[in-house]
């Protein structure tokens, strides 16, 4: 009889274990350490200089909160950090969503490109208090062997080879989103901007595949890049601009993503995705407090506004 009660309970519990929801955890992504090999311009337009992206990928495999993400780049020498005064954000699928179909044709390939548009809700701006960024200096002087800066050309002239090396200041740029981005699972493009005085910030780049201590993944992407007269095309860096050998060399860029993630919550575009969000945080989170505390939103008002923009996507 104990031995059959034992049996019934043991039953019991694996069933229980087995019905429990996957739990949140600590999201962290990185494409590892600048190599030396590419400075790639990534700015904000301004007076008499386009806007420039440049635009790498990782992989979500769980509705993800992101709060945090760093970039490493280049800026000129004995230039003053506070030259740096703004960073934008974007976040775009993988081609051919969000896109126009067929493409332009003004580019060799799209295939594996980041999309046409931008995901609108992913979106976050200093000027708008959206993200909030701070620089620190890393190295006063570091070196990369390339650099792609105004080669940004159309097919089929777009073999430009790069413009060659550039020196100057190694800086990191730690962005604060203000609310965080919450993205369901997904292949994305990570593009971030930033905005010099008296300069500009090339991107750099870091080993392609990912070497410790960066977050190998099986499916990374070359880097893209497009100035606001190619757009909304984009080019390979590697294989598209420089093209120098065969195989093209090609580039990650040095960047790292942090947040939480909330395996539970609902699909967007489904009826119940809303509802379904809000309980799995709930229930994840010790409430809807705990939850906007832990994922970094100033209020739950602020973290309810985010999951319909989610909801939306």
């Amino acid at each position: 009889m104990n031995l059959r009660v034992s049996l019934i309970a043991a039953t019991l519990f694996a069933g229980l274990w087995l019905a429990t929801p996957a739990r949140a955890a600590l999201f962290f992504f990185s494409t590892g350490n600048p190599d030396g090999r590419l400075g790639a311009l990534s700015r904000r337009p301004s007076s008499g200089k386009l806007e420039t992206e440049t635009a790498d990928d990782f992989i979500l495999s769980q509705t993800t909160s992101i709060d945090h993400a760093t970039i490493t780049g280049l800026i000129p020498l004995r230039t003053p950090l506070s030259n740096i005064t703004n960073v934008e954000v974007e976040l775009y699928r993988v081609f051919p969503n969000d896109s126009v179909q067929p493409p332009s044709g003004h580019v060799p390939s799209r295939a594996n490109s980041p999309a046409d548009i931008e995901i609108d809700a992913a979106t976050r701006d200093g000027s708008l208090k959206t993200l909030a960024f701070g620089a620190s200096l890393v190295s006063s002087t570091f070196m990369v062997s390339n650099t792609v800066v105004n080669g940004i050309i159309k097919a089929p002239n777009n073999v430009t080879k790069g413009e060659g090396p550039a020196s100057g200041e190694e800086v990191q740029i730690t962005i604060t989103f203000t609310p965080p981005i919450i993205l369901p699972p997904d292949h994305y493009f990570f593009r971030p901007e930033a905005l010099v005085n008296d300069g500009d910030f090339l991107y750099l780049s870091t080993p392609r595949p990912i070497a410790a201590p960066g977050t190998p993944f099986v499916g990374d992407l070359q880097a893209w890049i497009r100035n606001s007269d190619l757009a909304p095309d984009w080019l390979r860096i590697g294989t598209d601009i420089i093209d120098d050998s065969t195989p093209p060399p090609t580039f990650n860029m040095a960047f790292v993503l942090a947040g939480n993630t909330v395996p539970e919550a609902g699909t967007p575009g489904q009826a119940n995705c809303h509802g379904k969000s809000v309980a799995a945080l709930a229930h994840q989170f010790g409430g809807l407090d705990g939850a906007a505390s832990t994922l970094g939103f100033s209020s739950v008002n602020e973290l309810q506004e985010t999951l319909g923009e989610f909801c939306r996507l």
